[in-house]
This record gives C-alpha cells, sequence and structure tokens, in this order.
C-alpha cells in the first residue's frame, strides 16, 4: 500500500539487509553488516583509510557520508536501494530509476509503481528526465503537491539512443537555452525541494558542455552537480576523466560537486576526492553485483577502512533476498525472479562457477529453482582475487544519435517540445 508515494509496509526489516536470512534460506550464511563482519569478510582487504570527509548538504537534506547511488534504468528500483541502503546502514542518498517527466504526468502505471518508496527511505530521491520545459515543471509541481519526494535530480547524462535522438539526457546540454529553461521551471516549481542535476562533459569532444552547464545551473538555482566524466560518444568506455571534475569544482564554487565515473571500490571514491576536490561521490555500475560496497563506502568516509570480502555463500544469501525483495515489489514471485536474472552475472564475477549452472541460474523463474541451483554452488569459496573491477556496460566510441541538425546552433531552440518527450520510464 502507498500513502503520499510511501510504500506504508517496508520491503525489508530495518536492521542490516540479512541480518537473520529467512527459514527457507538457511543453508545460505547471511552477509553480517560491515560493523560486525567477521575475518573472512575483512582478511587480505586492503583498507580504504582517511580522515573522516565531511558530510554533503543537498538543500536541508544532509548526506553523510557524501555518498549517493547513481540512478540506473532497471537496477536502482526500491528493492535495490533497499539492500545498498540497508548495508550502509541507512547512511548516503539513494536515487530512484529515471523517471520520465510525460510519464509522471500522464500517470503512467509502470512509472507510478516506479515511485514507490520504501517507508524507511528517507530522503526520497526521485531522478527526472524531460526535454520540454512545461512539462518538466509539470512533473515537479505534481510531486510537490502530492507529496512524492523529498530531493529532485535532473537527467542530463543519459547517453543511450532512445534518449539522446529525442534531443534529452546528455545531448540536451548543447542547446543552452533549453536546458536554462528547463532548470528555471524545475526550481521555481519545486518550492521546499532541492533541485540537484547529473549530466556528462558533452557530446563528443568536439561538443564539450559541462563548464557551460555548470554555470547555468548556478544561475538557475540548483543545489547540486553530479559530473560523469565521460562524453555521450564515451558510452561507458574508456577512463572516465577525473581532471574534468576538479576544472568543474574550480568553476562553480558556489555549489557541491559530486564526481562519477570509474569507482570500483571505496579506495577510488576516497582517491576521487581526493584529486578531485569534490565534494561527494556518485556510484553506479560499482555497486552492480556489490551492494555491500555501501558498507565500505561508510567505513572509508568514515576514517574506519573495513572492507567487505563475503564468501560465496554470503553472497548467495544476498543475492536470494534480492530476487525476494523483487518478487514482493513487483507482486509475483515469477516476475521478481525473472528480473532478477541480469544480476546473477554481477554477483558471480570471480567466482569458480560451471559454464552449465551459470546458464541455468540465469533462467530461473522462481525462488525454489534458485535455491536448488544456488545449493550446487562451491559455497566455501572465499572472496576472489579479480573480482572487483568493472562491471556493466563497457563499450565506447559509439556515434550519438541526435535529432537532425542538433549540432549546427548550440543556441537554436525551434521544434522542440512536448512531442519529444517519452512516455515511459525506467529499463
Amino acid at each position: 500500500m502507498r500513502d503520499n508515494g510511501r510504500m506504508t509496509a517496508p520491503l525489508a526489516p530495518s536492521a542490516p539487509v540479512l541480518s537473520a536470512a529467512p527459514a527457507s534460506v538457511t543453508e545460505h550464511a547471511p552477509m553480517p553488516a560491515a560493523e560486525d563482519a567477521p575475518a573472512s569478510a575483512t582478511e587480505d582487504a586492503p583498507p580504504a583509510t582517511s580522515a573522516p570527509v565531511a558530510p554533503l548538504a543537498i538543500g536541508p537534506h544532509t548526506v553523510t557520508p557524501p555518498v549517493v547511488l547513481a540512478p540506473m534504468a532497471g537496477i536502482t528500483n526500491a528493492p535495490f536501494r533497499t539492500l545498498c541502503r540497508d548495508f550502509s546502514g541507512g547512511q548516503g542518498l539513494f536515487v530512484s530509476e529515471m523517471i520520465t517527466t510525460r510519464a509522471l504526468v500522464e500517470r503512467n502505471e509502470k512509472t507510478m509503481q516506479l515511485i514507490r518508496f520504501d517507508a524507511s527511505e528517507t530522503p526520497r530521491s526521485i531522478q527526472l528526465y524531460g526535454v520540454d520545459p512545461v512539462t518538466v515543471g509539470r512533473a515537479v509541481q505534481m510531486i510537490v503537491d502530492e507529496d512524492l519526494a523529498d530531493h529532485i535530480d535532473l537527467n542530463f547524462g543519459c547517453p543511450v539512443p532512445k534518449v539522446t535522438r529525442k534531443g534529452g539526457g546528455s545531448a540536451l546540454p548543447y542547446k543552452r537555452p533549453l536546458l536554462r529553461a528547463i532548470l528555471r521551471e524545475a526550481v521555481s516549481n519545486a518550492g521546499p525541494l532541492p533541485v540537484t542535476m547529473k549530466m556528462r562533459k558533452g557530446i563528443d569532444d568536439d561538443h564539450i558542455t559541462y563548464l557551460d552547464a555548470g554555470r547555468i545551473a548556478v544561475d538557475e538555482g540548483v543545489t547540486a552537480i553530479a559530473l560523469h566524466g565521460r562524453t555521450a560518444a564515451q558510452h561507458y568506455g574508456g577512463t572516465a576523466d577525473w581532471d574534468a571534475v576538479a576544472r568543474l569544482k574550480e568553476h562553480v564554487p558556489e555549489i557541491p560537486v559530486l564526481g562519477n565515473g570509474d569507482i570500483w571500490s571505496a579506495d577510488d571514491a576516497l582517491r576521487m576526492v581526493r584529486e578531485t576536490g569534490c565534494d561527494g561521490v556518485v556510484v553506479g555500475r560499482g555497486c552492480l553485483g556489490r551492494p555491500w560496497l555501501f558498507a565500505d563506502l561508510v567505513a572509508a568516509f568514515g576514517g574506519t577502512g573495513t572492507a567487505v570480502r563475503p564468501t560465496l555463500n554470503e553472497v548467495a544469501g544476498v543475492m536470494r533476498r534480492h530476487a525476494e525483495l523483487l518478487g514482493e515489489w513487483i507482486g509475483d514471485e515469477a516476475r521478481g525472479v525473472i528480473d532478477f536474472r541480469k544480476h546473477v552475472a554481477w554477483y558471480l564475477k570471480g567466482f569458480s562457477v560451471g559454464s552449465q549452472l551459470r546458464k541455468q541460474l540465469a533462467v530461473t523463474s522462481s525462488l525454489d529453482e534458485l535455491d536448488e541451483l544456488m545449493a550446487g554452488l562451491d559455497l566455501g569459496q572465499p572472496w576472489p582475487d579479480g573480482a572487483d573491477g568493472p562491471r556493466g556496460r563497457t563499450s565506447g566510441n559509439n556515434r550519438v544519435v541526435l535529432p537532425d541538425g542538433w549540432l549546427k546552433d548550440p543556441y537554436d531552440c525551434a521544434g522542440i517540445g512536448a512531442d519529444a518527450e517519452l512516455d515511459t520510464s525506467g529499463g
């Protein structure tokens, strides 16, 4: 059930995730919270230590540590946010999947499900995508009037063709007047809610926009900016340009700047803050199949440096809980397990698992089937060398699909209107 966008029954206990495994999965040892992790969870793990890092202010919200879960289509739904948040002990900021403004104002059924928050989520954070200032303004006003969220993030970083071909996502900041108009509508309709934005460096190396976009954001009252240090053409390939994060921080000292890109561990996060001077980090692909990364981040930013290194038995417990949460959220066990399939390879990366068993795990359709297959794993395996590092999409040097004539004039916004809005949200 939902009350003002908030689920009245929590998806998971308020205690750290899997601190008590359901009876049906007791064959998989639950993974402890970071503070009670056994020696097996920390041995051989180089500690990420530093002096505690200052909290991040997002309007009235204090984010400690200054760590944000990046919105990822088809990934950062309420169940995944629950896992990450429970490992963090409720610390950090966890953003929804990308919500299309048109779909929101039209009350699209899928979109209305995607904005459901667990009762324990505070602050509730929604990321919006839109290309029409009027529609964006209406969506923001709806969020305020119906108390659907506590924080609004705007997406100007998505590089996928279905978004950029409409002039949205990472294509949009090239049109400076359009960016300004969208930000102005969002901020003016947000009332007390803080508005932030996430963007990329630009469309490609010949069309870099992030410094101009940063100044526009400050002018229009945006509360904070997150920069992914890649262009749209790079997608997720190559190496993120952390120097760009440092340049943006110097360019817009008035507001917090968060760095994003190639954060695979807590050490990476600390190094980004140290090398760029940014105020916090946004973690995306680094937590795929690794929701316990948020326990590492809390420890590292707090200066303690404890790193979680679970056994395969403990990983299997998290996998089972993830699939179970998805089924509860969707309202259908089979659909939940089917949605979970895409996570299997990320969870099992680095572990010794036969190819046939991997294939079977990737086509499961019930919790009983998942339990039976995971019982066939060599569950005693310790955390493997090489299990950290890049996960998810890595393709780069892509042609960016744009509207006809998009690059002719960065100040010509003629013909861009509500018909360019997508009518569905998420992945």
